[in-house]
């Protein structure tokens, strides 16, 4: 169903490419006449035009009892592709640590494919808070990397440990919820 949190959630999905191709073009605003720091600014306004439609995707979804299955599939495929965007890009022009990417990466695509099978299975496995948290501190550090501010190294591993708590996290919930299923087919 077609509704206004699932095309909030598809605009995220539209703004990632765009952030990815605006991080790694810095020198298109030096080409015409701009400083480098705007740049940062497209980014940044970008980043936080599509982080916020984040939040009001799943406030209306929620406060307006529009929750679909589509917008169960999108909302989380929006969310990667705006965070994989975002750490990639800078990721490539230096400016993130590949080590922290790559543990970010990881652990989205292992819970990603996790969530997959609880679906299979009929599984109700739901987002923690420390998955919620995780999500807001990686949205803050890939706003502190695109705008060089102070903290966003220490800001980015931050985002690490709790992308690689929550993913624990989850992966005990999941594992508690099959064998409650299994138990329930006894």
């Amino acid at each position: 169903m077609f509704n206004l949190p699932n095309a909030l959630a598809m605009l995220r999905i539209l703004i990632a490419p765009l952030l990815f191709w605006v991080i790694l073009n810095p020198e298109w605003f030096v080409a015409h006449g701009y400083h480098i720091t705007w740049n940062y600014y497209a980014s940044s306004l970008l980043f936080v035009v599509a982080a916020t439609t984040d939040f009001f995707d799943g406030f209306i979804a929620r406060e307006w009892d529009q929750m679909t299955l589509l917008g169960g599939i999108i909302d989380p495929l929006a969310d990667k592709m705006l965070t994989l965007a975002g750490f990639l890009g800078l990721m490539m022009i230096g400016e993130a640590s590949a080590w922290a990417i790559y543990i970010i990466i990881v652990r989205e695509l292992f819970i990603t494919g996790l969530r997959t099978v609880a679906v299979t299975e009929g599984l109700d496995v739901k987002a923690s808070l420390a998955g919620k948290i995780k999500t807001v501190v990686q949205m803050f550090a890939i706003g502190f990397l695109i705008m060089r501010w102070d903290y966003a190294d220490f800001i980015l591993w931050l985002a690490v440990f709790l992308t690689v708590y929550s993913g624990l996290e989850y992966l005990w919930g999941f594992r508690r919820e099959l064998l409650k299923h299994e138990l329930d087919e006894l």
